[in-house]
C-alpha cells in the first residue's frame, strides 16, 4: 500500500517603503547673512510598490509504505518498510531513486514454541583414546567445523597437536574417526569442499611467532597443503561463495609480562587466502596490516575472531583492543573500523566472597565490551560476543550494523539468567561473570537463531532474531564445561558445540555436544527460579537435598550447601515444566539457639589439638563462624525432611577429620529443628564418643519418622567398616546406631562409594541413594536402595534391596552423568524425584537434572 502527501509552498510578499528628508537654505560666503529662509512645506509620501510574484510551488514530499513479507531479510516474521524522499519528477509516485530514507519496522517477534533444540549426545573426546575414556590424558574440543554434508565433526585438540574427527551419520550415536597430528597447536578450523583449513600455531615464544594453515583432506584425513601465514593464527573463516579464507593472526600476549598488557610486539594482523582454484597447490596469501586503527593500543592490534558475510567482507574483532574492523577480502581493503565501546551494568555480582554468595545488586560503569567471537546475522548487521580480557567484562553480546552503530547489547541479561538456573558461576563475579566467548548464526526453516556461549555457565543461549535489532531469548542448552566454538548444521537440523575442558580428577572431560532441533519439549532446563519483589531472580545452586511436602502433592523443598554463606531453603512447584523455585527462606538463628550451644568435646576428657588453649572442638570461636551479625547462618546442609509439625529437619555436615593434620576439625555434625520459617529451634549433636571418630564424611541426609529422627552417614568413621544409620528418639534425646552395607567400588577410576540422602517410605522402611564419586565416563554406581529397620537392634547391619539404578535416568538427557546425586524425595502422589548437587559451578558445568522417576516404590 502506498500513498502521497504534498508539501504547500505559498508565496512571500515584500513590500519597501521610501522616506523623504527636507533640505535647509544655503549660507551665503563670505557676505553678509541674509534673510532667514522660509521653512518649504513636507514632500508628499510615494505610492506602494506593487505586489511581488508568488513564489514556483514546492517539491511534493513523498511517504510509501510497503508490507515486508515473513522470509524477509530485515523481518523474519514480516513487518513494515516506510520509504520518504521528494518526487523529483512530479510524477506524484515515490519511485526506487526518489527514496532518500528507509525505515523498517518488524512485527514482535513469535517464538515458534512448536520447535525446540535438544540435547541428543555428548561424545567426550577422550573416546578417541580410549572407547571408555579409561585414560588421564588431557584433550580438548575448542573449534568445530563440519563436512559440507554435515556428516563428519572435525575439531581442534590443542593439548594432543591434532584435529580430531568424528562420523555423525547417525548424530545421537557418535563415532570417533581418530586424530591427525599437526605438528603444531591447532587453534580453529574451517571447510572448504573437501578439504578442512586448520591454523596451526607454530611459534617458539610470545615473540618469535610463526604459523601455517594446514589444508586436510577429510575424505583421507591427511594434510596435502601447507600454507605459512604471518605468525600465530587464532581464528579461521571461509567465504560463504568459497572464494576466500581470512586468519586472524593474533600474536597473543604474554599475560606474565609485566602487567600483561599490550603493547606487546610483534603486532597482529589478517592474512587472506585466495582458495577458488580446486587445488590447493595454487593457493596463495596476502596479509593486511591492522596497525594504527585502534584508540586503544594502536600500535598492537590483536586480532582475536573472524567472520564472512556474502559480500566478502570479514569482521575481526580486536579484543584487549576493544575494536572492530571490516576487511574487503576482494582487495585486502579496510572499508570501515570503530570501537565496540562501552556498556553500563546494572544488578550484577562484582564480588568472590568465601564462601560464595550470589549477590546481584552492584552496578558497573562504561566497562569496555571487548568481543571475543563474532558472526555476521546479514550483509549489514553482525553479532559479537563480548567476552572481556584486560578490562572488560561486559558479560553480554551485542549486536551492530557495518557503519558502525550499535543496535542491541544484552548487559546483565546473561548474568540473570544463569542466575534463574542455578547456573551463576560466583567464582568469576569478579571478573567477567558468565563470560560470553562466541556467537553463532543460522537460519533452521522458518526461523533464525542467535547461538551465544557461556564459558563460565556451561551454557548455550538461543536467541530468535527474526528482528535482527531486536534478539528474544528462545532457549538455554546444557553443555559440558567450558564451551567455545559452536556450529550450526541446518541442513540435518543440528548444532553442535564444543567444550574444551578436561580434568579427569575433577569429573569432567572434554566434549562435543549435539543438538537436534526438532517439534519435540524442551528438556532444559528442569528448574527455574522466578523473580524477588525487586525484579532480580531468585539466584540458586549447589542443591543438596530434596524434601517432599506432606500436604502440598507437587511442592518440594530444598537446599544449598556450604558452597554458599548465609544457608537459605527454597520452595519448588514441580506442577510446572521447568519446575519453578519460587520461595527462598534464609536459615536464622534469630534466638540464639546455635549461638548459645555449649562448648562439646571429642569425648569425655578430650582436648581438641588444634586448639590447645581450650576443651572440645566447638565453642565461641566455631560458633562465630556460623552465625552471622544478622542471624544468618553458614552451614553445610546435606539433608533436609519435612517435620511432622510443619517445621523442618536440617542436618549440616561437620568439616574435618579427628587424627588428620591436613583435615582440622572445624565444626561437628549436628542435627537442627527449623520452624517453618526456618527459624532454629533445636540444635541436637552426637555423643561425645561418637564425635571422637569423625571423618569429614559426616550427615548426608535427614528423615523422621514415627517420633524418631533418622539420619545418613555417608561413609564409614574411625574404628567403623561401614557408614552408620544413625537414629535419634525425640522423646527420650538418645541416639542408636545401625550399619549400611556399601556397594565395592566398581568405576575404571577407582575411589568410593557412599551414601547421599535417606527418605522415609512408612513403617521403618527408608531408601537411601548411594552413589560412587565419580563422573562422567567413569561414573558406575548411581542407586537407590531400600532397608527395613524392623526387628534390628543397636550395631545390627542393615539388608538392603535395589529400588533402581540410575545410570539410565541419568543417560537420558544426553549430558555426561553428574557425579552428585544428592537429593530423593517421595511425592504424595508415590513419584520419586532426584536432583544433582552442581558444586556452584566450581569445577562444574552447573548443570541441574531434577529428574521424576515416577512411581517406582513398591
Amino acid at each position: 500500500m502506498r500513498f502521497t502527501k504534498n508539501a504547500i509552498a505559498s508565496g512571500v510578499l515584500i513590500a519597501s517603503s521610501l522616506m523623504l528628508v527636507a533640505c535647509g537654505g544655503d549660507d551665503g560666503r563670505n557676505g553678509a547673512q541674509g534673510p532667514q529662509g522660509v521653512a518649504g512645506s513636507d514632500g508628499q509620501n510615494g505610492s506602494n510598490g506593487s505586489d511581488g510574484q508568488n513564489g514556483s510551488d514546492g517539491i511534493n514530499s513523498l511517504i510509501s509504505q510497503h508490507r515486508l513479507p515473513v522470509g524477509d531479510l530485515q523481518c523474519f516474521d514480516g513487518g513494515l518498510r516506510i520509504d520518504s524522499g521528494l518526487d523529483d519528477n512530479g510524477d506524484g509516485v515515490l519511485d526506487t531513486a526518489e527514496v532518500d530514507q528507509s525505515t523498517t519496522l518488524c512485527d514482535p517477534t513469535q517464538l515458534n514454541d512448536d520447535k525446540n533444540f535438544n540435547r541428543i549426545a555428548t561424545y567426550a573426546v577422550c573416546q578417541q583414546l580410549d572407547a571408555s575414556c579409561d585414560t588421564d590424558t588431557e584433550t580438548a574440543a575448542e573449534i568445530v567445523a563440519a563436512s559440507e554434508d554435515g556428516n563428519v565433526l572435525i575439531y581442534t585438540d590443542s593439548p594432543s597437536d591434532s584435529i580430531g574427527f568424528v562420523d555423525i551419520t547417525t548424530p545421537d550415536q557418535p563415532t570417533g574417526l581418530g586424530a591427525l597430528p599437526l605438528g603444531g597447536e591447532p587453534t580453529s578450523v574451517a571447510v572448504k569442499g573437501g578439504y578442512a583449513l586448520v591454523g596451526v600455531n607454530t611459534s617458539a615464544g610470545f615473540v618469535n611467532v610463526s604459523g601455517k594453515l594446514a589444508v586436510v583432506d577429510i575424505a583421507s584425513r591427511s594434510i596435502v597443503q601447507q600454507l605459512d601465514l604471518a605468525g600465530q593464527p587464532d581464528s579461521v573463516a571461509v567465504s560463504p561463495d568459497g572464494r576466500y579464507a581470512a586468519v586472524a593472526i593474533e600474536n597473543e600476549r604474554d599475560e606474565d609480562l609485566g602487567n600483561g598488557e599490550p603493547p606487546q610486539l610483534p603486532a597482529g594482523s589478517v592474512d587472506i587466502v585466495d582458495i577458488a582454484a580446486a587445488d590447493p597447490a595454487s593457493w596463495a596469501v596476502r596479509n593486511v596490516v591492522l596497525t594504527g586503527l585502534a584508540t586503544l593500543f594502536p600500535e598492537d592490534p590483536e586480532p582475536e575472531y573472524v567472520d564472512i558475510n556474502a559480500d566478502n567482507i570479514a569482521v575481526v574483532t580486536l579484543q584487549e583492543n576493544n575494536h572492530l574492523v571490516l576487511i574487503d577480502l576482494t582487495d585486502g581493503s579496510i572499508v570501515n573500523h570503530f570501537s565496540a565501546g562501552a556498556v553500563d551494568l546494572n544488578g550484577v555480582d562484582t564480588q568472590e566472597e568465601e564462601p560464595a554468595l550470589i549477590s546481584q545488586v552492584d552496578s558497573l560503569s562504561a566497562v569496555p565490551r571487548e568481543p571475543d567471537g563474532v558472526t555476521w546475522l546479514s550483509s549489514q548487521y553482525f553479532a559479537t560476543a563480548n567476552e572481556g580480557d584486560l578490562n572488560g567484562g561486559s558479560r553480554g553480546f551485542s549486536v551492530f550494523d557495518k557503519e558502525g552503530e550499535l543496535h542491541f547489547d544484552s548487559a546483565e541479561q546473561l548474568d540473570h539468567w544463569v542466575a534463574r538456573l542455578g547456573h551463576y558461576p560466583d567464582g568469576r563475579s569478579g571478573n567477567k561473570g558468565n563470560e560470553p566467548e562466541n556467537a553463532e548464526f543460522a537460519v533452521f526453516g522458518s526461523e533464525r537463531y542467535l547461538f551465544v556461549n557461556s564459558e563460565r555457565s556451561s551454557v548455550a543461549f538461543v536467541y530468535d532474531v527474526a528482528d535482527l535489532r531486536k534478539p528474544v531469548l528462545k532457549q538455554v542448552l546444557p553443555t559440558a564445561l567450558g564451551p567455545e566454538g559452536a556450529l550450526a548444521i541446518p541442513s540435518r537440523n543440528l548444532l553442535v558445540v564444543a567444550s574444551e575442558e578436561d580434568a579427569r580428577d575433577d569429573k569432567f572431560r572434554a566434549a562435543l555436544n549435539i543438538y537436534r532441533y526438532d517439534s519435540a519439549a524442551a528438556q532444559y532446563p528442569t528448574v527455574l527460579s522466578t523473580d524477588r519483589e525487586d525484579g532480580s531472580p531468585i539466584p540458586f545452586s549447589a542443591m543438596s537435598a530434596l524434601a517432599a511436602d506432606r500436604l502440598h502433592a507437587t511442592t518440594v523443598y530444598a537446599v544449598e550447601d556450604s558452597f554458599y554463606q548465609r544457608s537459605r531453603i527454597f520452595t519448588i512447584d514441580t506442577a510446572e515444566q521447568p519446575a519453578r523455585l519460587n520461595k527462598e527462606m534464609r536459615i536464622l538463628d534469630s534466638n540464639d539457639v546455635l549461638a548459645s550451644l555449649p562448648a562439646i568435646a571429642l569425648a569425655d576428657s578430650g582436648v581438641d589439638d588444634d586448639h590447645p588453649s581450650r576443651v572440645g572442638v566447638f565453642d565461641v570461636a566455631d560458633r562465630a563462624a556460623l552465625v552471622n551479625d544478622d542471624k544468618t547462618v553458614n552451614l553445610d546442609p546435606e539433608g533436609l525432611a519435612q517435620a511432622s509439625d510443619g517445621g523442618f529437619w536440617l542436618v549440616s555436615e561437620g568439616s574435618g577429620t579427628i587424627g588428620d593434620d591436613n583435615r582440622p576439625i572445624n565444626s561437628l555434625n549436628m542435627l537442627i529443628k527449623l520452624s517453618a520459617e526456618a527459624v532454629i529451634e533445636q540444635v541436637i549433636t552426637l555423643p561425645g564418643s561418637v564425635n571422637a571418630t569423625q571423618q569429614r564424611f559426616g550427615f548426608e541426609g535427614v528423615a523422621e519418622q514415627g517420633g524418631k529422627v533418622y539420619v545418613a552417614f555417608q561413609r564409614a568413621w574411625q574404628g567403623d567398616t561401614e557408614p552408620r544409620i544413625g537414629v535419634y528418639d525425640l522423646a527420650t534425646s538418645t541416639w542408636n546406631f545401625f550399619f549400611y552395607p556399601l556397594d565395592a567400588a566398581l568405576s575404571q577410576n577407582g575411589g568410593w562409594v557412599g551414601l547421599s540422602e535417606i527418605t522415609a517410605l512408612g513403617g521403618e522402611r527408608f531408601m537411601v541413594i548411594e552413589r560412587d564419586n565419580q563422573g562422567g565416563p567413569d561414573a558406575a554406581i548411581k542407586r537407590l536402595y531400600e532397608f527395613d529397620l524392623s526387628g534390628l537392634v543397636t550395631g545390627d547391619t542393615v539388608t538392603k534391596t535395589l529400588v533402581r539404578d540410575l545410570m539410565d535416568d541419568l543417560q537420558m538427557p544426553g549430558g555426561l552423568v553428574p557425579e552428585k546425586i544428592e537429593g530423593a524425595a517421595l511425592m504424595a502422589n508415590g513419584d520419586v524425584l532426584i536432583i544433582n548437587d552442581n558444586d556452584g559451578v566450581d569445577d562444574n558445568s552447573g548443570e541441574i537434572q531434577l529428574l521424576n522417576l515416577g512411581n517406582i516404590v513398591k
